[in-house]
């Protein structure tokens, strides 16, 4: 089956925002637009095509990503032999609607993974919000070429001059409007092109006639002072341009091909304005997402390793290069079992191949192929480079494995996803369930990277972890609805990690005789704190063989054992260094058994002489209050250990920023509404560990020990 859109009309970008920014919404706009939907579906009204799970209705938030397919016509005039004719171009564009809350920030990490460009959406009455920061600097660690949509300007204290300024302060001094808009609040109703200066009208219902026309003279001035500051910057970032724009030759073609040139490099990030809700702007957002946001094709080679050299090889987005893939998201498809959602980064996947899972070295043949309608499928014969899709019923594959063509293997940079910062006890309310609970458990797991599963070697009760409090409450609601179990659940736990503040040495020596062959094994290791959130370094400095090597791996194995159990209440060990630099063996009685409990002892010893403390998660947190419940809030917070950084005017509102410990955040909603009577609200993101003050030492030892009775 041929290609039907070149690779460099094909776009693939998502839509991704702090919570209630407006990115379903946006999105559901654009599938209008596109033809893809025929009804423009809400999110208040529970009718959206991306949000789909039950859950997500009812709450009217986004939970996992959705995929979904769309093509855009774009129409514009481009000169020709000194005369400008009407032309049309057709793009095939890739949507991920993404989740705005952080506990599902792994769906955010792994979309812009995959993403070729991101449309980044803001409420244009708060202007840049927690969540907004954490899925920019995401997108900046991918590298994400990106334009931001300024959301909600019909809003009553809306601002796009203060949610601009507070994209240039918080997040980057690049993004420039190419759209303004013209009247505040209830009276927005037009925007003004600044590439081409025009004044844009939409009426009718829907949004969807655009009329363009000159600009009134009580608004060019105001154009003309926002067309200036992108012109200057574009002649900054753009040589190019720079020599049209000095000798006054250029047209609104020169600007666009700039902008675009000067995106790609993340010099110039395009703003756009609008309110997705009253259908106003959401047009303009797809020409630019045509007109500046990379194809495959703009990504030049792709970078990854070989596996058995480890040396690092290149494909080239071509459909004519060797096959090359990544895994990035796993969902559980009550119809055909699992799907695995791919990104083709060269080559063409065609139904029947055989194909490398290069982390498992195994091959496996491809059945069926899909493509995604956010829950709806689509069969295909064949996906091709650029191509985002779905592979049906391969169990082996998780998420961020590599998948390529066997004769030439290639492995692509993986996904890393953040541990979890809560844990909590469930359990089946009948005995008949409890096999079938681990199965479902591990079902979601693999599905969802930051959901965690441990049994607790004390209790052996079934702990599930995440990244907060709504996180594991969908999962639980996930376990009755989908897989029909009923579950009991435990009060959350925080995730405590356990490290050390000075650097020792300790000895670890197994020795067993009762006949016959004994057991032998004798190491000293020097343990050193490390920088905060560096995990764990193991070195092997053994020299002259007082140690034989194949002992060597039992030793990192009893360490990392350790490691993962605790040594002083049961949490994770980390940020430490550990040097194994002498020990000795018996020729007859040592065994790997031996030396990894010797190491197992060694390093318990040396936490215990090492200083020992916990780190606690911080959490980052922003509160809205009206005034008048201003210092009822921010003695509450001061109770909760909590440092706040900044009181400011968000509207009507005061927004208080602070760092607090999760501890101290359980119950914190219900809290704050009977504070506020039910008018204040609440956003809650990781922010780091840090040290937690040693009077609070034995309370959280002596806590440990009593829920493990």
């Amino acid at each position: 089956m041929p290609r039907l859109y070149p690779l460099e009309k094909t776009r693939n970008i998502g839509i991704i925002a702090h919570i209630d920014a407006g990115k379903t919404t946006t999105t559901e706009r654009i599938l209008y637009y596109t033809g893809i939907s025929h009804k423009i579906g809400e999110v208040h009204e529970g009718t959206t095509v991306t949000d789909w799970m039950p859950q997500e209705r009812e709450r009217g938030i986004t939970i996992t990503a959705a995929a979904i397919t769309c093509f855009w016509t774009q129409t514009y005039l481009k000169k020709i032999e000194n005369k400008e004719e009407r032309i049309k171009g057709e793009y095939k564009i890739n949507i991920i609607d993404t989740p705005g809350h952080v506990d599902f920030t792994a769906e955010v990490e792994r979309s812009l993974r995959v993403l070729d460009g991101a449309v980044v959406v803001f409420d244009g009455v708060q202007g840049v919000e927690a969540q907004s920061e954490t899925v920019w600097h995401q997108a900046d660690k991918y590298r994400v070429p990106r334009i931001c949509f300024i959301n909600k300007l019909d809003r009553l204290g809306a601002s796009f001059e203060d949610s601009l300024h507070s994209i240039n302060e918080r997040l980057t001094k690049n993004a420039l409007p190419v759209t303004i808009p013209v009247g505040r609040e209830e009276n927005f109703r037009s925007v003004i092109d600044l590439i081409s200066m025009e004044l844009i009208d939409f009426e009718g219902e829907k949004g969807e006639i655009v009329i363009r026309k000159d600009i009134p003279q009580n608004l060019l001035n105001e154009a003309e002072k926002y067309r200036k500051l992108m012109l200057e910057k574009l002649a900054e970032s753009d040589e190019e341009f720079m020599n049209k724009y000095l000798e006054d030759n250029f047209d609104k073609n020169d600007i666009r091909q700039a902008i675009r040139r000067a995106c790609l490099k993340y010099e110039f990030i395009p703003v756009y304005c609008g309110s997705s809700l009253k259908n106003r702007g959401v047009q303009l957002v797809l020409d630019g997402v045509v007109d500046f946001l990379p194809s495959p094709f703009d990504l030049n080679e792709i970078k990854g390793n070989d596996p058995k050299t480890g040396a690092e090889i290149t494909r080239k987005p071509s459909d004519s290069d060797y096959f090359s893939a990544l895994a990035f998201k796993l969902a559980i498809d009550p119809f055909v079992g699992t799907l695995t959602y791919i990104r083709i980064y060269s080559g063409t996947l065609k139904r029947g191949d055989t194909v490398l899972n290069t982390r498992t070295n195994e091959t496996f043949r491809v059945g069926r192929l899909v493509v995604m309608k956010a829950n709806q499928r689509e069969e295909v014969e064949e996906l091709f480079a650029g191509d985002i899709g779905a592979i049906v019923g391969v169990k082996e594959l998780k998420t961020g494995d590599t998948i390529c063509n066997p004769k030439e293997p290639i492995i692509l940079e993986t996904i890393r996803f953040a541990e979890p910062v809560i844990w909590m006890k469930v359990e089946p309310k009948t005995k008949q369930d409890q096999e079938k609970m681990g199965i479902s458990l591990k079902a979601l797991s693999d599905e969802d990277p930051t959901f965690k599963i441990k049994i607790d070697q004390e209790t052996g009760d079934t702990l599930i972890g995440g990244m907060g409090e709504l996180h594991l409450e969908i999962m639980v609601d996930r376990l009755k609805r989908e897989f029909k179990i009923e579950t009991n659940v435990g009060a959350p736990q925080v995730a405590y990690r356990e490290t050390i503040t000075k650097a020792v040495e300790a000895e670890g020596k197994y020795i067993r005789q009762s006949g016959g062959r004994g057991q032998y094994g004798h190491v000293v290791i020097k343990v050193e704190p490390l920088e905060r959130n560096k995990g764990f370094e193991f070195i092997n400095a053994i020299k002259s063989g007082v140690i034989p090597d194949n002992f060597i791996p039992a030793v990192e194995k009893g360490i990392r054992e350790t490691i993962e159990k605790g040594v002083v209440a049961g949490y994770p060990l980390t940020d430490l260094k550990i040097t194994l630099f002498d020990g000795s063996f018996h020729e007859v009685d040592s065994s790997d058994l031996a030396f990894k409990i010797a190491a197992e002892i060694a390093l318990k010893d040396a936490v215990k002489k090492a200083n020992p403390i916990f780190l606690e998660p911080i959490m980052k947190l922003e509160v809205f209050v009206p005034a008048d419940f201003l210092g009822d809030v921010t003695g509450d917070l001061a109770s909760r250990r909590a440092k706040i950084e900044e009181v400011s005017d968000s509207g009507e509102m005061k927004k208080i920023l602070a760092k607090v410990p999760l501890a101290e955040m359980f119950g914190y909603v219900t809290v704050l509404r009977s504070l506020t009577q039910g008018r204040g609200f609440s956003y809650l993101e990781f922010s780091n560990y840090q040290e937690v003050p040693q009077y609070l030492f034995d309370n959280i030892i002596n806590n440990r020990q009593t829920t493990r009775r």
